[in-house]
């Protein structure tokens, strides 16, 4: 069996890629001109070289294996201009892509040929995706990405126009909050490590397996209707052209966070740097355990043996923090011939550790004076600086298998993630309006996340390639872990002493858990059409999607029995130790209760279904138009309590079903010129956290989050205007300019005013979003063929935005207002930013193989919380993001390796929020330096 399978594997794998060694390939993609549709059975043809010629398939795609050597390649078709492609050099066990164009021709009685010089310009070709694609997108292809030295898409995409890139890994489209942005992985929705956002943490994709980035800001009937600001599609390679094997690490430094005595962590498991805990900080207790006291004598010595299964670590900890961040990848891809048909096979294997530490960050909670009060500054209610410390472990691999006959392309990725995330902090905090006492604060927390996603998927196509049928099937299942959260609280008494009290809250720990799974099915069907003697297309299809979500939180206080409750002095250690911890014949010391809470666990589910039909025609030569008609019906179903005991079995929260009409209109005023125009509706549905009763404390923050049943979805209506011109060489010009009307809009707000630390989402009546893009790239050839390798890239989004207020935000607004101020109904919307900047200048000599480029990015003041009576509005500052990398190629003919420079945060921005009033100085709400990012890196392929 054995020897039969070694054999098997010699024939399958090992001799092709022996034989390919010796041999290279000519390979690429025939598309038409005007539409970039795939062109099927277009004769490609190598001249002077006998039995050489071939067909595009029904994806347009062709190849040769050929000797190493200087060719020139010929391709004809119907109705289109002849193509020639001269000095297209093939090494030995690489491929050279050769991607075409045709155009058709209006006078078929003579023969014309078009010859030009074989050039690789991926960007080039996302450009020509740009200027045919049916909706307003922009894109970032591989060659883009690479250039610009990102090692993932977070890094790489700030170059795109109107996308921001927040906390460093969730993008936002337009200014809009994560609400109004979709991320989808190869056309179907996936979950992120935060499963309870739109938009997918994108520093979890290596860019090596990219094909590109697409953001399209307009809809379209095919596309998912829950979307406003953009829709982020992330494309992974399939068939690869050539064989690849690339290994990849570089070493990060932060002054603020490595090589320092200082740093903030806590002993942990010894798993912890793969991602994943190994059961240290597992629930040592039953869930459901909550009754035992020891005030019960028969209970006593059971008490006794739950708290000294608790882990007595409750205190962070100074020590050395003297390891760089590390990144680690290793990626291969290869095309083999099997039964005649391509094999695509892709993997990769991703490993990231790094650190962070936030010296001196604060938390503060301010609020509105009364109105007595003569003064307008905002009060302090609780004031908190420390230090923090945190460790971001990030495991990711990806296998992809991709198989294509002449009529058929079959797909299975499979994505796996694994994440642990631990933090630390020790602060003092003063509070002043309540509880007036000055407190000193330890924190312990370790998230543990995980995503195992499946893809299959197939496209299939008849004889004449004028019928295409595509299917999706997506698996994901998420497991989000809070394990072991630890708080402890020591009050500063008169004597100088820190003791425990309840006023400060005692000792307690809680664990957190997220089970979900989403389940997609997707197919689509497009048939080509000729419609007013012009090629048009229809397309129909459906969706189908179920989410389950089960979640529930498990607290423990420890508390005290006949003993001196400050023994510990001040050492959060203490309470379980083996000295103080209870002990049952003598009916004393430190134990735990648990504190279940039926308002804290719930199940609840979420099915979509949905049907399309779009249909795109020319009615005249330079007029192109795309309507379509899509219906998705909504369903919600919850599973819980709340706190004041009123229970739901199973109740539909939403069950809508509406349409979402679409119209995109693409006028040809010039060649390379666009005018484009659209109108479609959309929606953003509150997430499984909002539509609940679930309160979830963020120990480090103490904000309270508060789900809220009573949310409706928003409905949107858009409007979109843009001019576009494509240059040569990858230039580009365009002017957008997009209307965005609200029906209930879903905002973040201040619970009421008695709870400042409590938020909720909330829906407002209407709001409406006006907004201005401007984007240019342009190379400096023009000034000299010398500087024809520097590049300008600039893009720059300002907008207006509006929203009415509810009656009851106005009247608690008007009830704290200062002597002299006026209190509008109107604001600006929540989560949306007022501008955004992108602009990069990048050179890339290819001839030297070097490339450089300076990136600045900035975010307006953006209102990120809305404030209620005597809690003032918190607002996002700009972060001006400066980041420059630098990247050399090495050995001779550049083959052995690259070498990388990179330099994040170069103005060594702070990131903060603050709380703004009527005539008063700002006040911090939350604040971090996270320092500048050093690194250097080296990636070879084999």
């Amino acid at each position: 069996m054995n020897k039969h399978f070694s054999v098997l594997l010699f024939v399958l794998v090992v001799l092709p890629s022996l034989l390919f060694a010796q041999t290279g390939r000519i390979s690429g993609v025939v598309k038409d001109e005007g539409s970039n549709s795939a062109l099927s059975g277009v004769s490609v043809s190598i001249v002077g070289a006998a039995n050489q010629a071939t067909s595009s398939d029904f994806e347009g795609d062709y190849s040769f294996n050929i000797a190493p050597g200087t060719y020139k390649l010929v391709f004809s078709y119907v109705g289109y201009i002849n193509k020639e492609i001269t000095d297209i050099k093939v090494e030995a066990g690489k491929s050279a892509i050769v991607d075409v164009s045709l155009a058709p021709s209006s006078n078929q009685i003579g023969e014309v040929v078009v010859t030009v010089s074989a050039r690789k310009n991926t960007e080039l070709s996302i450009l020509n995706m740009q200027k045919n694609s049916g909706v307003v997108m922009d894109g970032l292809s591989s060659q883009a990405i690479q250039r610009s030295g990102a090692s993932n898409i977070a890094s790489a995409v700030r170059v795109i126009p109107g996308v921001s890139v927040q906390e460093g890994k969730y993008l936002y489209v337009r200014g809009l909050g994560d609400r109004y942005t979709k991320s989808i992985l190869n056309g179907v929705d996936i979950p992120g490590l935060d499963p309870d956002k739109n938009t997918v943490q994108m520093d979890i994709f290596p860019t090596g397996v990219l094909e590109n980035i697409v953001v399209m800001k307009t809809a379209s009937a095919e596309l998912p209707a829950d979307f406003t600001g953009g829709v982020i599609d992330i494309v992974t390679k399939d068939i690869p052209a050539q064989k690849n094997l690339g290994v990849s690490m570089s070493l990060g430094y932060n002054p603020n966070a490595h090589f320092r005595n200082d740093f903030v962590s806590y002993k942990g498991s010894k798993t912890d740097f793969l991602g994943y805990d190994y059961g240290d900080r597992n629930l040592p207790v039953v869930k459901d355990y909550t009754i035992l006291n020891p005030v019960v004598p028969e209970n006593r010595y059971a008490v006794e043996q739950v708290a000294k299964a608790f882990d007595p670590v409750m205190a962070a900890q100074r020590k050395s923090n003297n390891l760089p961040d590390l990144n680690m990848g290793v990626d291969y891809s290869n095309q083999f011939n099997v039964a005649g048909n391509k094999l695509g096979v892709i993997g990769l294997l991703n490993y990231k550790r790094n650190t962070m530490f936030y010296k001196g960050f604060q938390n503060g909670i301010y609020q509105k004076p009364n109105q007595s009060d003569a003064s307008s500054e905002l009060k302090a209610d609780k004031i908190s600086q420390g230090d923090l410390g945190e460790q971001n472990v990030l495991l990711s691999g990806m296998l992809g298998l991709n198989y294509k006959t002449d009529r058929s392309k079959y797909s299975l990725t499979a994505l796996r993630i694994q994440n642990g995330e631990s933090r630390a902090a020790i602060f003092n905090q003063t509070t002043a309006i309540s509880n007036s006492n000055e407190t000193m604060r330890h924190t312990l927390e370790y998230t543990e996340r995980a995503i195992t996603n499946l893809l299959l998927s197939g496209k299939h196509s008849n004889e004449n390639a004028d019928f295409i049928t595509e299917w999706k099937l997506s698996p994901t299942w998420v497991k989000v872990n809070d394990k072991d959260m630890r708080q402890t609280t020591f009050v500063l008494n008169s004597s100088g002493n820190y003791v425990i009290n309840t006023d400060a809250g005692l000792p307690n720990r809680f664990w957190r858990y997220l089970d979900e799974f989403n389940g997609v099915s997707k197919l689509d069907f497009t048939k080509k059409l000729n419609l007013f003697e012009r090629e048009s297309a229809f397309k129909f299809g459906g969706l189908y999607s179920y989410k389950k979500r089960d979640y529930r939180i498990n607290n423990y206080s420890i508390e005290y029995r006949n003993n001196n409750k400050d023994i510990t002095n001040g050492d959060p250690n203490g309470f379980l130790n083996p000295e103080n911890v209870y002990n049952a014949s003598e009916d004393s010391g430190f134990w735990v209760r648990g504190n279940y809470q039926a308002a804290n666990t719930f199940e609840a589910s979420q099915q979509t279904g949905a049907a399309y039909a779009s249909l795109e025609i020319r009615p005249i030569e330079k007029l192109k138009a795309i309507a379509g008609l899509r219906g998705e019906n909504y369903t919600t179903i919850f599973t819980g309590q709340n706190i004041d005991g009123l229970k739901y079995d199973k109740v539909k929260t939403i069950n809508k079903f509406d349409l979402f009409p679409s119209l995109n209109l693409i006028y040809n005023t010039f060649a390379n010129h666009n005018l484009r125009a659209s109108y479609s509706r959309t929606v953003a549905r509150p997430s499984f956290k909002e539509l609940s009763v679930v309160q979830i404390y963020d120990p480090l923050t103490e904000i309270r989050f508060l789900g809220n049943l009573e949310l409706v979805p928003t409905y949107i209506n858009n409007i979109d205007l843009r001019y576009e011109i494509f240059a040569k060489d990858a230039q580009m010009f365009a002017l957008s300019g997009f209307y965005k009307g609200f029906k209930n809009p879903i905002e973040l707000q201040a619970y009421n005013d008695g709870v400042p630390l409590d938020i909720t989402p909330k829906n407002s009546p209407s709001a409406t979003v006006i907004g201005l893009e401007v984007e240019g790239r342009k190379n400096f050839g023009f000034i000299s063929e010398d500087l024809k390798d520097l590049t300008l890239n600039v893009n720059v989004t300002v907008v207006k935005s509006e929203i009415e207020m509810r009656d009851e935000e106005y009247a608690s607004r008007i009830s704290f207002a200062r002597e002299g101020q006026e209190i509008s109904k109107k604001r600006e919307l929540q989560g949306q930013s007022p501008y955004l900047i992108n602009t990069g200048l990048s050179y890339n000599s290819s001839s030297k193989g070097f490339e450089a480029g300076v990136f600045y990015n900035v975010q307006g003041k953006t209102l990120q919380i809305i404030g209620f009576a005597r809690n003032s509005d918190v607002y996002t500052k700009p972060f001006n993001s400066l980041n420059l990398n630098l990247s050399k190629k090495i050995g001779k003919e550049f083959k052995a390796g690259t070498i990388s420079f990179k330099v994040d945060n170069l103005l060594d921005s702070k990131r903060l929020s603050v709380y703004e009033a009527f005539q008063a100085a700002d006040q911090i709400y939350q604040q971090r330096i996270p320092g500048r990012n050093f690194s250097v890196g080296y990636s070879y392929n084999f």
